[in-house]
C-alpha cells in the first residue's frame, strides 16, 4: 500500500524594489518614475520620494523576483536616458 504524502509548497520569495537617494536626480523625476513604473498616484509618489530624500532610500514596491528585476531595469534605463544618476536595486524581503 502506498502512503500518500501531502507536500506543502512554499510561496515564492518576494523582492522589494528600493530606490536610493543621490544629490543630483530631481525630485520631480523620481515622482514621475514612481507614477509611471510603480503605478503610484501623485500623493503616494511624493511620500515615497520624500522618504528616499530624507532616509537615503525608499521601497517602491514588493514583487516576485522577475518582476522586481524588470522594474529595476526600467528605472535604471529611464534614469540613463534622462541623464540622471538615479540608482535602484531589488532586495529579498525577509
Amino acid at each position: 500500500m502506498l502512503e500518500r504524502r501531502t507536500q506543502k509548497t512554499q510561496p515564492p520569495q518576494m523582492y522589494q524594489v528600493v530606490m536610493l537617494n543621490d544629490d543630483y536626480t530631481p525630485m520631480e523625476f523620481v515622482i514621475v518614475v514612481l507614477q509611471e513604473f510603480f503605478s503610484k498616484d501623485r500623493e503616494q509618489a511624493t511620500q515615497i520620494m520624500l522618504k528616499i530624500h530624507l532616509d537615503g532610500k525608499g521601497v517602491c514596491g514588493v514583487y516576485s523576483r522577475d518582476v522586481a528585476a524588470t522594474k529595476v531595469e526600467q528605472v535604471l534605463d529611464a534614469a540613463l536616458k534622462a541623464g540622471h544618476p538615479l540608482q535602484c536595486v531589488s532586495e529579498p524581503v525577509e
